[in-house]
This record gives C-alpha cells, sequence and structure tokens, in this order.
C-alpha cells in the first residue's frame, strides 16, 4: 500500500524565479513519475476479501467531521442505512472525480497538441495524462462494485463542463486555474480524512494514497506553470483571470463538497436536515479553507484586487491570505 505523500511538498512552497528553475521542476516531475506510479488492475488486489465492497459495512459510515454525520436525522438511522450513505459519499466523490479528470485529459491533450518540438511540457503533459486514465480506471472500478446508481457531476452542469477542455485554445492559463479547483479541494478533503484516520476501508485507503501521491505532482505542475506564466499576462487577460478564477472556484468547491442530490432524495433525507448540515457558517468555512492554497497563489501573484475580490466574497471564498477560517463542531439538526 502506497504511503501518504511528503516528498513533493517543498517543490508545492517552491517559487519559479526564472526559466532555469522552472525547466527544473518539469525534470523532477518527469522522473517522479518514471521512478514512482501506480496501474490501476496492477497495483490494487481488487480480489483480495479484505477489499470487498459491502454497501451494510459499518467501515463506511460517515466520520466525525462530515457535517451530515453530525445530525440527528443521520444517528438515528439503521446502522446499514448509514453505512449505505456514507458508501454513496464516497462513491460519488470518485464518480465526480473521473468525470472531472476525463475533462482534464482532454484539455492536457488540447494543450499538448499546439506545443512545439522540444517543449519539455509535453512529456510531463503525457505523465500526467497516463496517471489520470488510471485515476478513473481505478474510480469507475469502486463505483461498479458498489452496485448503486451513482451518477456524479449534476445533470445541471454537464453540458456546461464539456467546454473545459477548450479552455487551453483561449487561455493556458485559466486552464490549470481549473485544474486546481478541481484538485485541490478533493485533495484537501483526503489529506484530511487520511490525517484523522477516519479512512476505515482498505480499498478506499490504497485508492485514495494512491490518488493524493500523484495528484501531488499534478498540483505542482499547475502551479509552478501559473507562476512562470502569470506574471507575463497582457493587463486586460490578467483582469479577466482575476474575475473568473472565484467563479470556477467558487462553483467546483461545491460540487466536490456538498451533498450528492440524487443521495438526498434515494435516502430521504429531509431538507431542513439537508439546510442545518451544510447551510451555516461552519460548512461555508471548509468550503473557503479547501481553496485556500490557490487563493493564496493568486495573491502571491498580484491577480487579486479591489474589484475581483468583490467576487470572490460573493462566492463565499475569500479570507485573507495565508488564513484559514475555524471550523466550528457542527450543531445536530
Amino acid at each position: 500500500m502506497p504511503k501518504a505523500p511528503t516528498d513533493l511538498a517543498s517543490e508545492l512552497r517552491e517559487q519559479v524565479k526564472d526559466k532555469k528553475s522552472y525547466l527544473g521542476v518539469i525534470d523532477r516531475l518527469n522522473k517522479a513519475s518514471v521512478d514512482k506510479h501506480w496501474e490501476a488492475y496492477a497495483d490494487i488486489p481488487w480480489d483480495d476479501p479484505e477489499f470487498t465492497v459491502d454497501k451494510n459495512d459499518p467501515r463506511w459510515v460517515l466520520p466525525q467531521f462530515d457535517r451530515l454525520g453530525e445530525t440527528d436525522w443521520y444517528k438515528s438511522q439503521p446502522p446499514e442505512i448509514q453505512a449505505q450513505i456514507g458508501l454513496w459519499r464516497v462513491a460519488t466523490a470518485m464518480k465526480i472525480g473521473l468525470q472531472f479528470e476525463n475533462l482534464l485529459k482532454r484539455g492536457l491533450l488540447n494543450y499538448a497538441y499546439r506545443l512545439p518540438n522540444g517543449r519539455p511540457e509535453f512529456r510531463y503533459v503525457y505523465h500526467e495524462t497516463t496517471e489520470e486514465c488510471h485515476h478513473g480506471m481505478m474510480f469507475q472500478e469502486f463505483v461498479n462494485r458498489t452496485k448503486m446508481p451513482i451518477r456524479g457531476m449534476p445533470r445541471s452542469l454537464n453540458l456546461i463542463a464539456q467546454a473545459a477542455p477548450w479552455i487551453p485554445l483561449v487561455s493556458t492559463e485559466m486552464f490549470f486555474v481549473f485544474v486546481l479547483g478541481g484538485e485541490d479541494p478533493i485533495d484537501y478533503v483526503q489529506r484530511k480524512s487520511l490525517k484523522g484516520g477516519h479512512i476505515k476501508h482498505p480499498l478506499e485507503e490504497t485508492i485514495m494514497k494512491i490518488h493524493i501521491a500523484e495528484e501531488a505532482r499534478h498540483i505542482s505542475f499547475a502551479r509552478h506553470y501559473l507562476k512562470h506564466r502569470v506574471p507575463n499576462m497582457a493587463p486586460l487577460r490578467r483582469r479577466i483571470l482575476g474575475v473568473a478564477t472565484p467563479v470556477v472556484l467558487g462553483v467546483m468547491a461545491r460540487i466536490m463538497l456538498s451533498p450528492p442530490g440524487p443521495m438526498v432524495r434515494h435516502f430521504g433525507i429531509p431538507k431542513d436536515v439537508v439546510r442545518a448540515a451544510y447551510k451555516n457558517d461552519a460548512s461555508q468555512a471548509e468550503i473557503s479553507n479547501s481553496v485556500g492554497k490557490i487563493r493564496d497563489l493568486m495573491a502571491e501573484l498580484d491577480v487579486v484586487n479591489p474589484v475581483n475580490k468583490r467576487v470572490w466574497k460573493a462566492f463565499g471564498i475569500w479570507d485573507e491570505p495565508g488564513t484559514r477560517r475555524p471550523l466550528d463542531t457542527p450543531k445536530a439538526a
């Protein structure tokens, strides 16, 4: 089983001061992709009895920090229903993850298609695309084994989402903001879950550790790409990026962290329970904190200004750089 990643933490903090250091980061990421990678059907023991997915397994019960798991309504449900709701949440996160990564792969390939010969980004993009293919396979295999009617991304956003792969043809900087908008919130939740010891099932733990380890490289590349490119953007393009970024992050973080509508309907979760669990200051702080690293990066790159800061605040995801909102224990509904 892979260990939780720490080896790329320094790369996430590194400043790209010139082209030479930027190219050095790409070289190290390329080497890391060769030295340590996983394959969905070679490195996960799917047929191990310990990895069997049983929808009534108590190990799927929602962890303590989950807002729904703290409600009286959830605690009053039979143990098997609590387990099924928890499994539905996990499977939905994986389904949304593979849908997002499908869009990401198509966008990366559109970006790579136009790269001139000799550009080091080409090789890294293909490493990342290969890794994302394996992520999609392991996510879908997990969803299949739940035998639940998991849909993933809300239908209302499916059509709009199909435009994402074409963003690199308009703005590569905006595309990599989109990349971070999909990867950072789920990375935040997964790391928090592993650190808190909330993951009980070995299959979920294995998938999560593989995903975190390889996503560390993907996040690192996107951050360094933005550090390398944004300072040289034309003023108008920078202003557009500044307004679009909080819109993308505000929408995507909510998709990743909010309760899936099909689950609410399937289990008949009362609307007042959903409101009490997810429409409060603590839940909003969780969403804001999940995009904190991207927000700090945009501030570091001087993309945030008094005008677009209002957009960040309108989406409820603004905090001063370097700060995080306190997460109060949610009250039971």
